[in-house]
């Protein structure tokens, strides 16, 4: 069974993105061991965001369609904007003050079940060999989360489940109810929702001020890094592979689950820069029901081009 022509190159360019999305959980963790302010980690990554996608789009000549998109839509952008940025990226990094990066990044792929169900309530179909994938990916995630538990309580493996749970509604959410809007790409659709989102990032400086003071320079170095790697580069990808195939609910939900590959990059990740414990046996056997159920979703049968 061979991955269709039509779903294999938006699945590349998806795993490319869980790549540069792992650095997300790797460096909020790292700044949490460090002992940063969450809520600096959370909205600088988008404050600085701002600059670099600007100049991306402009060079590509779509600052104008963004413009206009904005001008004519405000109150769409500024809410489904916060929620698929907002409400994503909030709640994963205050996750990471809790939680080993790989855990939370397990925890994440329930985003991947939350697509699909969004696109079935907007009748898209629910197919099953696309759910029973996810469902495994579920039993992953269950999984790894016994060792977090185990070690720590089952009330701080909540203060991971919940607020990632949360997010994993939150994003494709968002990202759906923009897909396609004005016929702006990937590149225009990201900085048109960083500029959506910017009262709630900017609120939340102000509370990370008050009660935190200034980041320090480590930190917003970290951020900076994750603005351009997670913020820039990853989802500009990630939003470029949904826009080819959604028309098709079912390669949407196959891309959606290339996400799953952000586990093993942020295993390896911080391995490297914050030297956490590896899994034990039941966190390995989480995580390979994981990639178990992204091979599934890759391995669909071909069906007609989307996109």
């Amino acid at each position: 069974m061979a991955v269709g022509a039509a779903i294999r190159g938006p699945m590349l360019l998806g795993v490319a993105a869980a790549a540069c999305f792992a650095s997300t959980f790797v460096l909020n963790r790292w700044m949490s061991v460090a002992g940063g302010s969450w809520l600096w980690s959370a909205c600088l990554r988008f404050l600085l965001m701002v600059a670099p996608m600007t100049a991306l789009v402009w060079v590509r000549g779509g600052l104008p369609g963004v413009a206009a998109s904005l001008r004519a839509r405000p109150g769409v952008w500024l809410l489904w904007s916060t929620v698929g940025f907002g409400l994503f990226y909030a709640p994963v990094t205050w996750a990471g003050d809790a939680g080993a990066g790989w855990l939370v990044a397990s925890t994440w792929q329930l985003t991947i079940v939350a697509g699909i169900v969004i696109g079935a309530l907007g009748g898209g179909g629910l197919p099953r060999r696309t759910l029973a994938a996810s469902l495994l990916i579920v039993a992953g995630v269950a999984l790894a989360q016994v060792q977090h538990a185990e070690g720590t309580g089952w009330r701080t493996a909540l203060r991971v489940v919940l607020p990632v749970l949360v997010a994993a509604v939150a994003y494709p959410l968002g990202n759906r109810r923009l897909l396609g809007l004005d016929g702006l790409d990937g590149a225009q659709r990201t900085l048109a929702m960083t500029v959506g989102s910017l009262p709630l990032w900017l609120a939340m400086a102000a509370v990370a001020g008050a009660t935190a003071g200034p980041p320090p320079m480590s930190q917003l170095l970290r951020c900076l890094a994750v603005a351009l790697l997670s913020g820039v580069v990853a989802t500009t990808l990630f939003f470029r592979a949904t826009d080819r195939v959604r028309g098709d609910s079912a390669a949407l939900g196959a891309v959606e689950a290339t996400q799953a590959a952000e586990v093993p990059f942020t295993l390896l990740g911080e391995a490297l820069l914050v030297g956490v414990a590896a899994p034990d046996g039941a966190g390995w056997a989480g995580l390979g029901l994981v990639v178990t159920g992204l091979c599934f979703h890759a391995l669909r049968p071909p069906r007609h081009a989307a996109g």
